[in-house]
């Protein structure tokens, strides 16, 4: 069985905590009890070496390196790592080809690929025939949602497992288990406040690396004596913990579903969640011409007509966050944020939007009615262009008889205004214009 650097960490004292008491066994491992508690899938999978094709997903410092860790300790096939950095779609093949031999003689090889979402198609497709043949069995670890980041193709042959957070217990746990460890603190005796692992594991986020790390950390800005008797006291932790980390990727699934939580928050008129997801997007570094932009769109599609100040108050605070930018502009977008949250709301215009969309895909392209062509050449008069036009302003009411709708759309409606706000007065509007034109029918040459 072969084993990469990658599962033989450096366990000396000069290599991070985290390394140094890195679990080995199933028995050791602190949290994800959905997947590897009595009789859970995972565990079956691992104390009966039968592994299929795997996917972990969760966020960093769950354990996903550590479970694969834990089965290259455990199982009898051959198992091997790669890495997206140094390995090349030629060495893949050639290391594949192996294992194909390899499977000749009954041995079983286990790839397994950290951060698999940083490998690119080609380098994915590499990988697909011999995980569909079953030469391979593959286990990916990655942060990043695999619905968009791993090939389609490979993730239907693979079983996606999800990770959790860890609670702050199993921080407690992990902490504990670390200043048991003989790997730990070798040759030093930590003495620890009230509530200190509390603190740390809260600090954490659900990250057991940040924990050990926080850990490590205190303990090394410790009182120390000199009989090597160390104490972390809450102020010199506080040092180390007065600022939350916040996890936050612009460019992967926190991202859209940090901006999703906003924008159904406003929807959803609950202003005090809306000003949250704002401040957790720009504390995690989101670019407030991003957020801007996105209240611009939600200006028209939520609030739309329902109140006609919102479009312009949001294009207001876009320029307002290209003039001053952050962190200045925070409050400008809190005051659109605001304003959109607790505005009425309609999505009339965008369903109109929708709706002839798809009457158009439908229909495909209906020609323009002669009678408000345009005609600019006498070849276009003499075929009919511009023939029975009524100009609106020569009416009172400032309405025609004419119809404007091809007239296989006649009598299609797009745009119902919603009695909301502001937008009451365009269902009047409409309404009186409806009664008009009941009583006024067009002229039959355009039916």
């Amino acid at each position: 069985m072969k084993q990469a650097s990658l599962f033989n960490p450096d366990r000396s004292t000069d290599s991070p905590l985290a390394y140094r008491v890195r679990p080995a066994t199933l028995a050791e491992f602190k949290g994800q009890d959905h997947l590897l508690g009595p009789g859970k899938l995972l565990r079956q999978f691992i104390t009966q070496d039968q592994l299929p094709s795997l996917i972990f997903w969760g966020p960093p410092g769950v354990g996903k390196t550590t479970l694969a860790e834990i089965i290259a300790q455990q199982t009898q096939a051959h198992f091997m790592t790669f890495s997206a950095v140094t390995s090349g779609i030629k060495e893949i093949r050639q290391i594949m080809d192996d294992a194909e031999a390899n499977r000749d003689f009954g041995e079983k090889t286990i790839v397994f690929i950290d951060e698999i979402h940083r490998f690119n198609k080609a380098q994915q497709d590499a990988f697909l025939p011999y995980v569909e043949r079953g030469s391979i069995t593959l286990i990916g670890a990655t942060t990043e949602n695999p619905s968009f980041e791993i090939n389609a193709a490979l993730l239907s042959r693979c079983k996606v497992l999800v990770l959790k957070e860890l609670t702050e217990a199993d921080l407690e746990q992990v902490l504990k288990a670390a200043l048991a460890h003989p790997q730990g603190f070798p040759g030093l005796t930590v003495h620890l406040q009230a509530d200190t692992l509390a603190l740390i594991a809260n600090f954490a986020n659900g990250d057991a690396r940040m924990a050990l790390n926080t850990l490590e950390m205190a303990v090394l800005n410790g009182e120390r004596t000199a009989d090597q008797q160390v104490t972390v006291t809450a102020a010199s932790l506080n040092q180390l913990i007065n600022t939350k980390s916040l996890r936050y990727d612009k460019h992967g699934e926190e991202h859209f579903n940090l901006i999703s939580a906003l924008h159904k928050s406003m929807r959803n008129s609950d202003v005090d969640a809306a000003i949250y997801w704002l401040m957790r997007m720009l504390g995690g570094g989101e670019s407030p011409i991003y957020i801007a932009r996105r209240l611009i769109r939600f200006a028209s599609e939520d609030v739309g007509l329902a109140d006609r100040q919102a479009l312009p108050l949001t294009v207001a605070v876009y320029q307002a966050c290209q003039l001053i930018g952050m962190p200045e502009c925070d409050v400008n977008l809190t005051e659109a944020v605001t304003y959109l949250a607790l505005a009425p709301k309609s999505n009339a215009l965008y369903m109109a939007k929708a709706a002839a969309k798809k009457a158009i895909k439908t229909t495909g392209n209906l020609p323009v009615p002669l009678q408000i062509r345009n005609a600019p050449t006498q070849l276009m008069q003499d075929l009919g262009y511009g023939e029975h036009y009524e100009y609106a302003h020569d009416n009172p009411d400032k309405l025609t008889a004419m119809t404007t709708m091809p007239p296989e759309l006649m009598g299609q409606t797009f745009y119902t205004p919603t009695d909301q706000g502001q937008e009451k007065s365009w269902q009047q509007r409409l309404a009186a214009i409806k009664r008009w034109h009941a009583n006024h029918p067009a002229p039959s040459s355009q039916n």
